[in-house]
């Protein structure tokens, strides 16, 4: 099946650093407000929360959704075995072009690309299942039909045991999730720009 986005490994070649990530995030944003979940780079608070959870002993594969800037790519790349893999897949060039230039780690994989497909970007670089995915894309501003597309993606890559984080501004994401894994909980960030609800996804129904 042919495809019209760009699946190519290109790792980062500077300095792990923000270089201007902000500036970057809130561009975007007013370009493609549909597109961004927030012109704010999520806070230090909501990464903790989202992320203390999670056993980072077998987060070997990590699937990130709508990375942005990277400020969670980089608190991930930080947890993560140093033999693991991230793989950032975001709409916007833009954006993955930034985590190349600002993040220098062989680990990490930024693809410009449709969540829905991080099937094909995994059977392409062959790296199997996936321990871990977290998105921050916003489910409420999609088409339904795009939503769904993405989380049946979710629910068919993801290990067994894994698990699926979101961070959102809205709820719309809540139902989708009930309909695809076993067991799903919900918590509240309030320090974050804006505040967000987090989701934990687990026993993933698979298609």
């Amino acid at each position: 099946m042919a495809t019209s986005f760009d699946i190519s490994d290109k790792e980062g070649t500077s300095r792990n650093r923000d270089g201007g990530g902000l500036q970057v995030s809130i561009r975007e944003f007013l370009r493609r407000p549909n597109l961004v979940g927030s012109a704010f780079p999520a806070s230090r608070y909501l990464v903790k929360a989202l992320l203390q959870p999670v056993d980072w002993m077998n987060a070997r594969v990590v699937v990130e959704f709508g990375p942005g800037t990277g400020p969670l790519s980089r608190a991930l790349l930080e947890r993560m075995p140093r033999d693991s893999r991230l793989v950032a897949i975001d709409l916007s060039r833009r954006f993955t072009r930034h985590l190349r230039r600002t993040i220098e780690d062989s680990r990490l994989l930024a693809v410009p690309a449709p969540a829905a497909s991080a099937d094909l970007i995994l059977e392409k670089h062959g790296l199997g299942s996936a321990d871990l995915i977290v998105t921050g894309i916003p489910f409420s501003t999609m088409s339904a039909e795009e939503g769904a597309r993405t989380l049946d993606t979710s629910a068919r890559i993801l290990q067994r045991r894994g698990a699926l984080l979101a961070y959102q501004m809205r709820s719309t994401i809540a139902p989708l999730l009930a309909e695809r894994f076993g067991g799903v909980e919900t918590s509240y960030v309030w320090r974050n720009i804006p505040p967000c609800h987090i989701y934990r996804a687990e026993r993933p129904r698979k298609a």
